[in-house]
């Protein structure tokens, strides 16, 4: 089996300051030994309506700023930032992505040339900015379809098939809550996933937002080859991601289990293996044959 990539979503867990972003990803690399972070990317006058931008965080413990377009703002980094994250990441083997809310972000992101872009669920029906990514940026486009029906689904990968980007289309299964109850990860999900759109698209992937790991391994044994779970310096932090996200040692132990596991799912090359040679000679009891 191919052995998944683990993607530490750092997303907005460091608070808008770029220092706790670059030691995040330094851990997420070294500790870790994660594949890729990934951040967001919004451009938040575009995203929200003036009434949205204008209003009170509806969480205001959470809040960083009196209105919730002040919230976001506080929270984002800006291109150049980002070039100095890309950069940062590649001083420590790590790749970088980022996942994109709204046209302008797709192009501010595309123009880093990343190894792929992501398309958070929320996002998945914008198809202009799908479009533009298809038509206009070469790396893989990764889409979470949480929050979306099976018909949308299919909208979704007949526009990247018409795009001639199907192939480089990777689809996350995702339940869209913060955190999910063990009972709504709806795991067979990814069975769904490759039924329907298997040989159409180039892989099928987790999104995870529960707690634990123990998930993430059997999204493994269920096909999937990648696996992102958002990441936290410390789950008591002010912010709505940091209750569903792993802290360092966790996202450790579950990049060593899913590589663990990922080596494991294999059928045995030849009825006794080379390993069990020895053990069989010393202890396999050969009883006679009798025949009727």
């Amino acid at each position: 089996m191919k052995i998944p990539k683990v993607i530490a979503e750092i997303g907005c867990n460091h608070k808008g300051d770029i220092e706790i972003a670059k030691e995040m990803i330094g851990i997420a690399a070294t500790f870790a030994k994660c594949d890729f972070v990934k951040f967001q990317k919004r451009s938040n006058k575009e995203l929200l309506t003036p009434e949205e931008y204008s209003a009170p965080h509806p969480n205001t413990q959470n809040s960083y700023g009196d209105t919730y377009g002040a919230h976001r703002e506080f929270l984002e980094f800006d291109v150049e930032q980002h070039r100095q994250l890309q950069q940062c990441c590649k001083e420590f083997g790590i790749g970088y992505s980022t996942s994109v809310w709204d046209p302008t972000s797709a192009k501010q992101i595309a123009s880093l040339n990343p190894e792929f872009i992501k398309i958070p669920s929320a996002c998945n029906l914008n198809f202009a900015m799908l479009e533009f990514l298809a038509r206009n940026y070469r790396g893989d486009i990764h889409i979470s379809v949480g929050m979306t029906t099976y018909e949308e689904q299919e909208q979704i990968v007949q526009l990247m098939e018409r795009c001639h980007a199907a192939e480089r289309t990777v689809l996350y299964a995702c339940t869209s809550g913060y955190p999910v109850p063990f009972e709504q990860v709806c795991l067979l999900e990814l069975q769904t996933l490759n039924e329907r759109f298997g040989t159409r698209i180039k892989e099928i992937g987790f999104s995870g937002h529960h707690l634990g790991i123990a998930v993430d391994i059997a999204a493994v044994a269920l096909g999937a080859t990648w696996i992102e779970r958002h990441f936290t310096l410390d789950r008591t932090w002010k912010g709505t991601d940091h209750a569903a996200s792993l802290e360092p040692d966790g996202l450790r132990r579950l990049v060593r289990d899913v590589r663990a596991v990922s080596r494991a799912l294999t059928l045995k090359e030849m009825p006794i293996l080379q390993i069990e040679a020895p053990q069989r000679a010393k202890l396999k009891r050969l009883q006679g044959v009798h025949f009727n």
